[in-house]
């Protein structure tokens, strides 16, 4: 029997189209705790840990504010999820990984009520081998704890997993363990960014991926 693999997937910006709305809810979040952040610097931090998020982007903030800028974008985020969207192929590709025996496992420090929210989304739950959360972690990427908690659940070392996400949080998550990586340019991060923190392969979206599965390093998991 060949060894068990895992495929790890980031949530946000790589299977939910969800970027552009938590950096909506961060900007109006740290414009109501009394700072001004311009949008596209948000974007370019979604992705990382929130404490870490707040500390680069508003780190004029005190204690209490940044607690409050942390809370007002939960709600603000949560407000808008009717407005979410899967990303094109983000079932079938979840679906077609389990059906050729690989382990396939969310890998996201998403807190438990937004985790709820994108589980619900997916609809996929007969196919996940397991799902972690931000009640796993007390930081979340660019720190690779998360992925370091999911190849433990998967039961396969780091040679043996592929994790799939769209920021440079992710991939700098992966290097430190030596997890090879796919980046998806959904999340709005670009393909030479990718490559250069060590995308080992970088392609539109997980429909994409799943077109282009032979040139992954996905397909040496199988």
């Amino acid at each position: 029997m060949p060894e068990p693999a895992a495929v790890l997937f980031d949530i946000d910006g790589t299977l939910v189209d969800s970027n552009y709305l938590h950096a909506r809810a961060w900007h109006r979040a740290f414009r109501e705790a009394g700072a001004t952040v311009p949008t596209w610097r948000i974007h370019r931090a979604i992705g990382m840990d929130g404490d870490t998020l707040i500390k680069t982007l508003a780190g004029d903030l005190d204690d209490t504010a940044a607690e409050r800028a942390d809370d007002l974008h939960s709600r603000y985020y949560l407000d808008s999820a009717d407005e979410l969207t899967l990303l094109p192929g983000a079932r079938e590709v979840l679906a077609a990984l389990h059906a050729r025996g690989l382990r396939v496992l969310l890998a996201t420090s998403a807190p438990p009520d937004e985790l709820s929210v994108l589980r619900k989304l997916l609809d996929s739950e007969s196919v996940l081998y397991a799902i972690t959360s931000g009640e796993d972690v007390d930081t979340a990427k660019p720190d690779p704890a998360i992925v370091q908690i999911a190849l433990d659940r998967a039961g396969v070392p780091p040679e043996r997993a592929v994790f799939v996400g769209d920021t440079v949080w992710d991939i700098r998550a992966c290097t430190a363990l030596g997890v090879p990586t796919v980046g998806v340019l959904s999340g709005g991060i670009s393909r030479a960014e990718l490559e250069d923190e060590g995308a080992t392969f970088v392609c539109d979206d997980v429909a994409d991926l799943l077109r282009e599965l032979e040139h992954s390093p996905i397909e040496h998991l199988l």
